[in-house]
This record gives structure tokens, C-alpha cells and sequence, in this order.
């Protein structure tokens, strides 16, 4: 069997794969031409779902399952996957500790004035009038709290903190104190001195923050997106931030990515600016490729208790 990889893993992961399936024929390189033969052959293909176009699904005539190593999806065809029936599964889960780490960390950050102590630092300034806070006992609402959310409300319960979750079911998540369903995130919103979106793009969460809820968010809140920049139309959370409805904004994604030099969100002393790397960790690929063993050893076998199985109709 061949299984076309469109990524490089280091070279001990490699060899790994080799060691723990010797009979199947494994292709490491970057990217995916058109043009390459072996797409043909590929009866899985391994990939960060960004290289894939209709084109690459037409041509790869024996393709069985398609192993996404990242959680985003928004840019796969789903519609020629689902009419091929391929099988899709990706790596959503292993995001959960970097992501909650960075969540925490930048709380703390903005709590304790670490910004300012950096350049009073620099200045070789000594300031003790400085007001720092901290996250005891404060509210931390959530959205879209899935293995993600659960894992930094988990850490947040370090802190003594109160956890609110909005989900689209209302279905309860661990570590989430009380859940509510979207349709209530306006009438929670006054509650949370913290607001952290993970939600991902889909019909549903374009566009769905807008001036109503960032108004009725707390002036103390501190908003931070890890999700997606599509979640408001930047226009509406500069506004937000310009007028003081709201104290501060992390974001570590935006609409258009790199953020361009000169954008208004760079210089704005109430905005933390990260380059979309709230779920990098040098542990990545090396969690990627256990949920890929797992799922492959199902294959194989013909069983079907695989991880993360996404739904093409639905792309999530």
C-alpha cells in the first residue's frame, strides 16, 4: 500500500512509521504537484489539508483516506471528497495543551503588566506604583469549548477561576461549570472578564460577534481569539477597543494572515498581537503521527473505531 505524504516529519518519525509497517510503502516530500505520478498510486494521503484542490482528489484515482495533520479545514473540497467517499480524519485534540498554555499565559500577561514591566526594564525604570491584578477567581467564558476549551478551563481551575462555556448543542463539557447554547450568549456575556474564542470557521461563526455582544461584555474584559479571524468583522472590534467598551484584545488570528504592517491592531496599546502560533509546540507532528498509527492500524485491520472522523457534508 502507499501512503503519499505531502509534509516532512523529522527524519526519527520517518523512520518509525517504516520500522512499525514494513509492508507498506511510505513517500515523504514537500508539497503536492499535479503532475506527480505517485498521487495516483496514493491509496492514503497524508497532508495539512491546504495543498489539496479538486484537481489533486480527481487525479488520485485509488485514494481510500485522506489523514489531515491539523484541526483547520476550511480550505478542503469537501464536495468532490464526499462524492468519492474518501474517509477524512484529522488531528484535532493534540492543539488542546499549547493552546491552553498560551491562553493562561497571556491572561497572566495582561494581569500581571508583564508588557509594561519588559519596557520599564528596557528603560532601566523602577516603578512599583504599577497596578497588577490577577486571574482568582474570575469568570472565564469560553466558546466552542471541545477538547480545546475543556483542557484551558481545566488549567483555569488552577487559578480558582469560574468557567462558562457556549456551545451549539449546550451540551455539557468537562471542566465548563455551566453550558449554554448559542443563543444565549448575549444574555451571558455580562458575566465574563474573560472572553476566549476557539471556535472554527464555519457558516455558523462568520460573522457572528458583532457590536451588540462586544457591548455587552464587561469594560474590564479581556477578549482573546485563537479560533478564527472571520468570528467579527475587524471593523467591529476596533471599534470596540477604540471607544474602551472593552479593556483589552489578544488575538493570534485574524482575517488576513501575516496581519499587515501598518494595520491599526499593531500599534494599539489595548491589543496583544501573537503571529498565529498559540497551537505551535515542538510536540506537533510527533501527536500527529500517534493519532495517524492509530487510525492506520484501524485500516488495516478493517475496523472503524477511528479518531477525529470528519464529516465531508459538514467539514467538521
Amino acid at each position: 500500500m502507499k501512503v503519499l505524504s505531502t509534509l516532512i516529519p523529522p527524519d526519527f518519525l520517518q523512520a518509525d512509521m517504516q520500522e512499525k509497517f514494513p509492508s507498506h510503502q511510505f513517500y515523504f516530500q514537500k508539497g503536492l504537484p499535479l503532475e506527480d505520478e505517485g498521487l495516483i498510486n496514493a491509496e492514503i494521503l497524508i497532508t495539512y489539508g491546504e495543498d489539496l484542490t479538486e484537481a489533486h482528489i480527481k487525479k488520485a484515482q485509488n485514494l481510500k483516506w485522506i489523514m489531515v495533520m491539523s484541526a483547520g479545514l476550511e480550505k478542503m473540497p469537501f464536495h468532490i471528497i464526499a462524492e468519492k467517499n474518501v474517509l477524512v480524519t484529522n488531528a484535532r485534540g493534540i492543539h488542546k495543551t499549547p493552546m491552553a498554555e498560551y491562553t493562561i499565559g497571556v491572561l497572566l500577561q495582561y494581569e500581571k503588566q508583564q508588557k509594561l514591566l519588559a519596557e520599564n526594564e528596557a528603560l532601566e525604570k523602577w516603578d512599583r506604583r504599577i497596578g497588577v491584578g490577577e486571574l482568582h477567581e474570575k469568570t472565564m467564558l469560553i466558546l466552542g469549548p471541545g477538547a480545546i476549551g475543556s483542557e484551558i478551563a481545566r488549567l483555569a481551575k488552577a487559578f480558582n477561576m469560574n468557567t462558562i462555556g457556549v456551545n451549539k448543542s449546550g451540551k455539557q463539557v468537562e471542566y465548563i461549570d455551566f453550558i449554554h447554547s448559542l443563543p444565549e450568549l448575549l444574555a451571558i456575556l455580562p458575566q465574563a472578564d474573560y472572553v476566549v474564542s476557539v471556535l472554527p470557521s464555519t457558516k455558523e461563526t462568520q460573522g457572528l460577534l458583532k457590536d451588540e455582544h462586544f457591548s455587552r461584555m464587561k469594560k474590564q474584559a479581556v477578549f482573546v481569539n485563537i479560533g478564527r479571524g472571520d468570528l467579527y468583522d475587524e471593523d467591529t472590534l476596533l471599534t470596540a477597543l477604540r471607544t474602551q467598551t472593552i479593556a483589552h484584545a489578544v488575538l493570534d488570528v485574524f482575517c488576513h494572515e501575516p496581519l499587515p504592517a501598518g494595520h491599526p491592531f499593531w500599534s494599539m496599546k489595548n491589543v496583544t498581537v501573537t503571529p498565529h502560533l498559540s497551537s505551535k509546540t515542538k510536540q506537533y507532528l510527533p501527536r500527529s503521527f500517534e493519532i495517524f498509527e492509530h487510525n492506520f492500524k484501524e485500516y488495516l485491520n478493517g475496523g472503524n473505531k477511528y479518531i477525529n472522523v470528519i464529516d465531508p457534508k459538514r467539514g467538521y
